[in-house]
């Protein structure tokens, strides 16, 4: 009855009448909050109070709440609600120490409490819904069904939450009683639904339309149905005469899949069904059953919308129940699908199986061998869903240890399944899903291996030979982990049952043939081929591998078994140290190799050995061959427009190294196969001893190999040279007779012949580096170096050739240094092979890789006697430096027949080289006696540091950072000694800070931060290393004010770290990088200039002031750029004012006429501040030339013979310069009393008529004498005012001064204008009556008329 009210509910709501939707939702009705606790409130807390201490009885306590709860109209505070509310809420749930009478009180207080709090009330409830205890979820809805009774309409905006909590409750729903408490909640609520429906427009909350309220009804209703019509149904089969209605309902259930949109429920409701036939054991009808086979089916089979996986769960569950009730008709139905219907239907088919399969009941079981053969008719099928589902089924089948199964045909369609897989995926053509599909159908095949239960004794001793033949095959790679996990699991097995007897295995489980096993050279060389290609590739091939090789020792060789159980566990402690990404490939390499050395020492047979070998050739020949163009293309490494093997060449450096381009896992892995094969290969030759047998196998893969194939001639140098650890004569002898054989070579095969040569003059090189010591150096000159001169001398000289000549030159030079050769041995073709790789250098492009192997070559070279003289070194390094650093421009390339670049070389391209250029030089530093070598590297290196092109700076400095480096390095070297190249560098580097390549800019600070630390050794200043890499840091900036003030804050911590002595090395480079065309390094440069005279000027010795006054004077008359002009001037104001007088001096000395750069400097000296004292020196040494020409020793003995011996013609004209420019007048004047006397001097000197008369020469003395008289005409006219110069122009005085008859008269003259204008002070006359005794007649006369004057005044 109870569900016959619900569903009247439904009808009744989803009937009503439809109108417009008012609202989302309604809210609650919430009473006003009282300002103080009432009585009413009071008497509420009292009795939550003594529920909470539980004393008395709570149902009383419970039953009088709700009294006063309903006995007042107030309302409550909504923290006292609240807490009410969560009292009654906890004791709802079911628990020891409460009865039921407690819980039915606490319901009953819930309903009172929602008068005023129906909101938290319903969310309460809501949340207790998904309570597990059913009759915790009973009395909810007892509470759900008292509020709908109670508040209908009030309800009405909780129902959608409220309905579809129901739904939850419904699916779970596991008795009659709980689904009939449902109904009932349902009722009231549609209930109150349809009574707001009607009279919606009374309510005082926003209105909710029809559609809005009908729609979890309508959900909801369709679920309760199902549940009720099962339920139904289960009841009627227990009586006989109803099982018709309910065959007629079961198809009305099987109709519900076509009709509600979640299928799932109707499912619940046919499994219900089903367990309630198969409880009772009805008879069903073949019809019946065979519908609803087919309706499971065809829910297995939606491709539309697929079941979920709980779905898909429960529906396998229902055909288990079908099959249990109705075995042959289910089997006879999914017969039919695997053979008749599409892919979807027989991979639900299987899958159905595989339900089957996992059922323990016993009916079911028996039936297992006949499940088998259904599944199997479908084992070939060509889907890859169909083959899944079969993979699956086979692994339910092995889990389940099910009889009947023959678990090496299982095995055997695995490891088939796996090949057929990889198959299809080695063709290349399949798409991105099939090639997922198929992946996917490789790790089932995995997964199910995994899975395989080896316990059974009977069926273990028949799986290790079956699973034993797949581990040699190279196809079956990807099974090796769960393939070996298998055997280890029979080993370990067969070791705990060994001496007990096991029952036979069943003669359905025998196979008809015995499974071969492999030989033991094969499994020995398959597995560490495993563990050295794909270490770490799927799960571990690596250490799946080496504990099958140890489990198998017995199999292998008796021998083993003590050295393997200690060096095995080596292995694979390394093998888990390591990831994939930082394995070192040819360090484990070289570790696996040293096992199977040890191995084969270990076992000591000379046959068994050959047979590994030969094993190792099939194995060899049997791998797959990759070419270069198919690496590159999996790769993308090779450049547009470069054939195969001219990138080869390119590359070809890599055949010693055997790097690989940036391959994914699955392409690089042929090749690493093939590269530790041949490895293997050579191992195995070095610890065979039939020496037959290694010659005939060494010349059978000399002739067998393909030289055009890179990874075909690596591994020919790698069979030959390990062959050579044991046999070296032998090997050495093998191979020359390969030699010999290609000149009588076809012409057709030259391409073949070149590559020969290449990868033959590698393998000398290797051999030599292979060779045990005592015998090479009876080898390498004729047998080893001679074989290599003479097939690269016949050879065609291309890249690949010339790579090969580096590479063996390097190998050779190292050997010979491992060797100990001793101070007796000489390589004689030593200069010969330096010539040879210097011309490689520079016939090679610069970004060509055979450059930097060609440096390391010479690097290695130059080490071995005889040693290499300073001359032959500097001239080396010369030529490397120039190979490298030099731009190489076009019409230089095209001269050499090369392709003329369109761009410089990038950087990166030359990394290499430039390091190896760095190496060459600390080898250099290493030999010579640092200081030495040192110089000659820098200079070498100083041309390109100061070059134009900014790439061959960019380059010299990268050098130069490890020079610098290497040299700080050996201090030892330098220690108490100044290094004499620190100026210069200093010098040098310093601007560079500023240069416009931010890359250049920080190795120069670098570098300088490497000077810092040399120069400090030799002085007591700190070196500010930590300054400099701060300052280092800021050059990165763009803005040249940031940079030049950057660069000069270096250049304070530099400067003073200059050694006394090198102040012209560091101003001779600094004013170098003046010229520079770029403005702000030229900038850079004026400012390190100044930064070093203003901070050390007055350190400078004095013997080095002329040569840094010729400097600056030599740059400034390169300079044309004013600003640039100015930062000379203005180092030479700052150098005159530490060194006055050897800048006078200096400055004195340079030849007449005076050019314009020295008048400049004049002057400049004239208006700075040391314009006053550089006029006052040289009015003393015009003083001074004067009594020097009069034979006066006095003065010359004050001053110093070299300065009065100076020319007073140039002392003038600098005079003359410096007044010209001077802004104060009273300075002039100043000096006018020493100066005017050595003016009129030199003029009265120079009229020499009394004197000598055949000796003057008029036009010399008369162009000195109006010299003279223009410079005292000039310094008078800083001192007299206007109108006396007026005066002495209009008497001609000027002109009589000049001339030896009118002389007097003019000096009678300029003393009467000097005694009106007053500057005749007594010091002039005290130097003037000195000349009145002087030996020359000129000065007595001239004296005599200035006096004359003067008394007539």
């Amino acid at each position: 009855m109870g569900v016959l009210r619900a569903l009247r509910g439904f009808f009744t709501g989803v009937g009503a009448r439809s109108g417009p939707a008012r609202g989302e939702n309604g809210g609650s009705v919430v009473g006003a909050v009282p300002a103080a606790i009432t009585t009413f409130a009071a008497v509420v807390i009292s009795i939550l109070d003594q529920l909470e201490d539980a004393q008395g009885g709570r149902a009383e306590a419970y039953r009088q709440l709700e009294s006063v709860l309903w006995g007042d109209e107030s309302d409550l505070q909504s923290s006292v609600a609240g807490r009410a509310i969560a009292l009654a809420a906890q004791d709802l749930r079911v628990a020891q120490d409460t009865t039921a009478a407690v819980r039915m009180a606490a319901s009953d207080v819930l309903v009172a409490l929602a008068r005023w709090h129906l909101h938290d009330v319903v969310s309460v409830l809501q949340g207790h819904l998904q309570a597990l205890e059913e009759m915790s979820v009973e009395l909810v809805l007892h509470t759900l069904h008292n509020l709908a009774i109670r508040y209908a309409l009030q309800c009405v905006p909780f129902a959608g939450k409220t309905l579809a909590a129901l739904r939850g409750v419904l699916s779970t729903a596991g008795s009659s009683r709980m689904l009939c408490a449902v109904c009932g909640v349902v009722e009231q609520w549609c209930s109150g639904i349809s009574a707001y429906l009607r009279q919606r427009e009374k309510c005082d909350f926003p209105h909710l339309g029809a559609a809005q309220l009908c729609a979890p009804v309508y959900s909801l209703g369709k679920q309760a149905m199902l549940r009720a019509m099962a339920v139904m149904m289960g009841v009627l089969l227990h009586a006989e005469e109803h099982h018709q209605h309910a065959w007629e309902q079961l198809l009305w259930l099987l109709h519900q899949y076509r009709e509600v949109q979640d299928p799932s429920g109707v499912t619940r409701s046919l499994s219900y069904f089903l367990w309630a036939v198969m409880d009772v054991q009805a008879q069903v009808p073949r019809a019946k059953i065979l519908a609803v086979i087919a309706a499971v089916h065809e829910q297995l089979c939606d491709e539309m919308e697929p079941p979920s996986p709980g779905h898909r769960a429960e529906l396998c569950h229902c055909m288990v129940l079908q099959a249990r009730i109705c075995p042959e008709e289910t089997i006879v139905f999914l017969y039919y699908k695997l053979r008749t219907g599409n892919k979807v239907d027989r991979v639900a088919a299987v899958e159905m199986l595989q339900a089957l399969v996992r059922c323990d009941a016993p009916d079911v079981r028996e039936k297992l061998p006949l499940f088998t053969k259904l599944v199997q008719s479908v084992c070939h099928d060509p889907a890859a869903q169909v083959r899944k589902a079969v993979l699956r089924f086979l692994g339910e089948l092995l889990h389940s240890s099910a009889p009947g199964c023959s678990a090496w045909d299982v095995v055997g369609h695995l490891f088939g399944e796996f090949s057929r897989a990889s198959g299809r995926l080695a063709t290349g053509k399949l798409s991105v899903v099939e090639v997922w599909e198929e992946r996917t159908v490789q790790r089932l095949c995995a997964h199910v291996l995994g899975s395989l239960d080896v316990s059974a004794g009977a069926v273990a001793k028949l799986l290790w030979p079956r699973l034993l033949q797949y581990v040699v095959p190279a196809e079956y790679t990807g099974m090796l982990v769960p393939l070996c996990r298998c055997l280890r699991a029979l080993a370990e097995r067969a070791e705990r049952t060994e001496g007990e007897e096991e029952k036979a295995a069943p003669e359905a489980l025998k196979p008809a043939e015995p499974a071969p096993l492999p030989a033991p050279q094969a499994l020995l060389a398959r597995l560490l081929v495993v563990a050295a290609v794909a270490p770490h590739t799927g799960g571990g091939h690596g250490a799946a591998a080496l504990q099958l090789l140890q489990v198998l020792c017995g199999t292998i060789h008796r021998a083993v078994g003590a050295s393997w159980a200690t060096e095995i566990p080596l292995l694979l402690q390394h093998l888990a140290g390591t990831t994939a990404g930082f394995l070192d490939r040819a360090e484990w390499d070289s570790l696996l190799l040293k096992f199977l050395r040890a191995s084969l020492e270990v076992i000591a047979s000379e046959a068994w050995t050959v047979e590994l070998s030969r094993e190792l050739s099939r194995q060899l020949g049997g791998s797959p061959r990759l070419s270069w163009e198919k690496v590159c293309a999996l790769a993308a490494a090779r450049p547009e427009g470069c054939s195969g093997r001219a990138w080869e060449a390119q590359a070809g450096a890599r055949a010693g190294g055997g790097d690989l381009p940036q391959l994914t896992v699955a392409g690089a892995r042929p090749l690493l196969l093939q590269r530790f094969l041949y490895k293997a290969l050579g191992t195995a030759l070095a610890a065979c001893g039939c020496l037959r047998h290694v010659r005939e196998q060494t010349l059978q893969h000399l002739e067998a190999t393909n030289f055009l194939e890179l990874w075909e001639a690596q591994g020919i140098v790698s069979v030959v040279s390990r062959c050579a650890e044991s046999h070296f004569q032998l090997a050495l002898s093998s191979v020359q007779q390969f030699t010999g054989t290609l000149k009588h070579r076809k012409q057709s095969h030259a391409l073949r012949n070149r590559a020969a040569r290449a990868t033959l003059m590698v393998i000398y090189g290797r051999m030599a580096l292979r060779a045990p010591r005592e015998q090479l150096l009876t080898h390498v000159e004729r047998d080893i170096v001679g074989n290599v001169l003479q097939l690269y001398r016949e050879g065609c000289q291309d890249a690949q050739l010339k790579l090969s000549l580096v590479q063996s030159v390097t190998e050779i030079s190292l050997a010979i240094q491992a060797a100990d050769a001793g101070p007796r041995f000489e390589l004689c073709c030593k200069r010969e092979l330096l010539q040879m790789l210097l011309e490689v250098m520079q016939e090679e492009p610069q970004e060509s890789p055979v450059q930097p192997r060609a440096l390391m070559a010479v690097e290695q070279l130059s080490k071995l006697k005889p040693r290499l003289s300073r001359e032959e070194k500097c001239s080396l390094l010369a030529q490397c430096c120039r190979g490298v650093v030099c731009l190489r421009h076009p019409e230089q390339m095209e001269a050499r027949g090369e392709a003329a670049a369109a761009a410089p070389v990038a950087p990166g391209v030359q990394a290499p080289s430039l390091r190896a250029l760095g190496q060459l030089m600390r080898t250099l530093l290493r030999e010579e006696p640092a200081p030495i070598c040192f110089e000659d590297v820098v200079q070498v290196l100083r041309h390109w540091l100061a070059s134009a092109e900014e790439c061959e700076r960019e380059r010299a400095l990268q050098v130069c950072v490890q020079l610098l480096g290497a040299h700080e390095e050996q201090r030892e070297h330098g220690r108490g000694r100044a290094c004499e190249q620190f100026g210069s560098l200093a010098g040098l580097l310093g601007p560079l800070t500023c240069d416009a390549s931010a890359a250049s800019r920080w190795r120069a600070a670098t570098c300088l931060g490497h000077l810092l630390q040399i120069g400090a050794e030799t002085t007591d200043v700190a070196p500010c290393t930590n300054e400099i890499g701060y300052l280092r840091e800021r050059l990165n900036t763009v803005a040249p004010d940031s940079l030049l003030a950057t660069s000069t804050n270096i250049a304070k911590l530099v400067c003073k770290h200059v050694p006394q002595g090198q102040a012209a090395d560091f101003m001779d480079t600094v004013m170098e990088s003046l010229q520079c065309t770029r403005p702000v390094r030229a900038w850079a440069a004026g400012r390190w200039a100044l930064t070093f005279l203003g901070d050390c000027g007055e350190q400078i010795f004095q013997e080095e002031v002329p040569e840094l006054v010729t400097i600056l004077c030599t740059c400034l008359q390169s300079t044309q750029q004013s600003t640039r002009r100015c930062f000379v001037l203005r180092a030479m104001f700052i150098l005159a004012r530490c060194h006055q007088e050897p800048v006078i001096d200096s400055l004195l000395q340079r030849c007449l006429p005076m050019d314009s750069n020295t008048v400049e400097v004049w002057r400049s000296l004239g208006r700075s501040a040391l314009g006053y004292p550089i006029l006052e020196r040289l009015t003393e040494k015009l003083r001074a030339a004067g009594d020097s020409s009069q034979g006066s020793e006095c003065c010359a003995r004050e001053l110093g013979s070299s300065q009065a011996a100076l020319e007073p013609h140039t002392i003038i004209r600098a005079l003359c310069e410096m007044v010209s420019v001077l802004q104060s007048e009273g300075l002039v004047q100043h000096l006018l009393p020493d100066l005017l006397p050595s003016l009129l001097g030199q003029v009265s000197e120079t009229l020499r008529e009394e004197m000598e008369p055949s000796l003057r020469e008029p036009e010399s003395s008369d162009t000195s004498g109006r010299l003279f008289v223009e410079v005292l005409e000039l310094v008078l006219s800083k001192c007299l005012e206007e109108r006396w110069l007026r005066l002495l122009r209009e008497q001609g005085a000027w002109a009589s001064l000049a001339e030896p008859q009118a002389h007097s008269a003019g000096v009678c003259l300029l003393a009467s204008v000097l005694l009106r204008a007053e500057l005749v002070p007594p010091r002039l006359l005290q130097n003037l009556s000195t000349w009145l005794d002087s030996c020359s007649a000129n000065l007595r006369l001239t004296a005599t008329a200035f006096f004359a004057e003067v008394r007539q005044r």
